[in-house]
């Protein structure tokens, strides 16, 4: 094979510039084998006094929420409010056709007047046979058929007068007024629809939304935990507790606190739960009766080891954390919590001390047990 000049310099400049790629590809490989680990943050574990806030679903309603009901049958002739307007007690809502009962009191009246007349032509005639009585004119039976004649008389008035007063009762039900005052609610009837006592639906609900309660449910391990297990009753432990918090459904906390107000003192076979109302305050009407939320319970755990949720991951029905040894390499470390948590922490009963750094960062995605990482204090958040 004939080699010359030209060839040679040519394939010493390729042998070069594979030194080069070969150094180049060291090069970056090393790079990559001294990649830094990825920085992560860490927290301490402490052990102390920790307050958590239990959450339980909500049911709010008024302190007052009064069903309208018609206590006479007619048809609607007005309708006085809207859905959502505040009246006053005594406030007129409805009118039902007022014409029959008009009718029934002016008949109630005639009535009335009839009787009075009546009992006027007996007295006369009593007192006439009483006095040919005391003259020995006429018999004492004549005499005193006039008496009960008279005393009939009275008694058809005072029937009438009755009839008179439960006919006016009848003619005022026709004006249906506001029972306190509140928050008018659905008005499912309007003018022309029958109304009935009997109907199923109330014409309208007023509630006094000034105040609100919040129905929640404790369970019997709710009323034994909060019981110190029945040392004490669950009136007292309700009444010691603080004031609590209310969640609104869109996950916003209402600005008021309210306070556990009462507690049913039957626990519900079905349920095996007892119904709590806490109160609170509603002074913009902002809360209406049918708002769902949650309210928040205090619970304060002592000498308590508290983590977040977020740092544990769940491997065949245990629980896990991964802590950091003293090469700041990642230890799977199996832990067990109480089942009492606020949806944000976890109260630790074993397999972590005081002192121990557990990852909070990255769990489930992106940490994995011996790995190495840069920890980035995260006590102070």
């Amino acid at each position: 094979m004939k080699c010359n000049k030209f060839s040679i310099s040519c394939l010493a400049a390729v042998v070069a510039a594979a030194g080069v790629f070969t150094a180049s590809c060291s090069n970056g490989q090393d790079a990559a084998g001294e990649q830094q680990a990825p920085a992560l943050k860490v927290m301490t574990v402490a052990q102390g006094s920790s307050t958590l806030y239990q959450s339980y679903p909500a049911t709010i309603k008024g302190k007052t929420d009064i069903e309208v009901r018609p206590q006479v049958s007619g048809n609607i002739t007005a309708v006085h409010v809207e859905e959502g307007q505040h009246v006053s007690q005594g406030q007129t809502l409805f009118t039902i056709d007022q014409v029959p009962f008009q009718a029934a009191v002016d008949q109630a009246q005639a009535a009335v007047a009839s009787a009075e007349t009546a009992v006027a032509n007996a007295k006369i005639n009593a007192d006439n046979q009483r006095a040919l009585y005391e003259r020995n004119i006429i018999s004492q039976n004549a005499w005193q058929t006039a008496d009960n004649s008279l005393r009939q008389a009275e008694a058809s008035l005072a029937q009438c007068r009755a009839n008179l007063t439960s006919a006016l009762n009848s003619l005022s039900y026709t004006i249906v007024k506001a029972p306190s005052s509140g928050v008018v609610g659905t008005i499912p009837f309007r003018v022309g629809s029958l109304a009935s006592p009997s109907m199923v639906t109330p014409l309208t609900t007023v509630s006094d939304n000034s105040q609100v309660y919040a129905y929640i449910s404790l369970t019997q391990e709710d009323m034994l935990r909060m019981t110190d297990g029945g040392s004490r009753s669950l009136q007292a432990a309700l009444d010691a507790l603080p004031e609590v918090k209310l969640q609104l459904s869109d996950g916003s906390e209402y600005p008021y606190t309210g306070k556990v107000h009462t507690i049913s003192g039957v626990v519900d076979n079905a349920t095996g739960s007892a119904s709590v109302r806490v109160l609170f305050n509603n002074p913009n009407g902002f809360l209406h009766s049918g708002y769902t939320g949650k309210v928040l319970l205090p619970v304060t755990v002592e000498n308590a080891i508290l983590i977040p949720q977020k740092a544990t991951f769940e491997t065949q029905d245990l629980r896990y954390v991964f802590t950091l040894d003293s090469e700041n390499k990642t230890v799977a470390t199996q832990i067990t919590v109480q089942t009492l948590n606020d949806g944000k922490n976890f109260v630790v009963t074993s397999g972590l001390n005081a002192g121990d750094r557990i990852v909070i960062e990255g769990i489930g995605t992106s940490v994995r047990a011996g790995m190495a990482i840069e920890p980035v204090n995260a006590d102070a958040e």
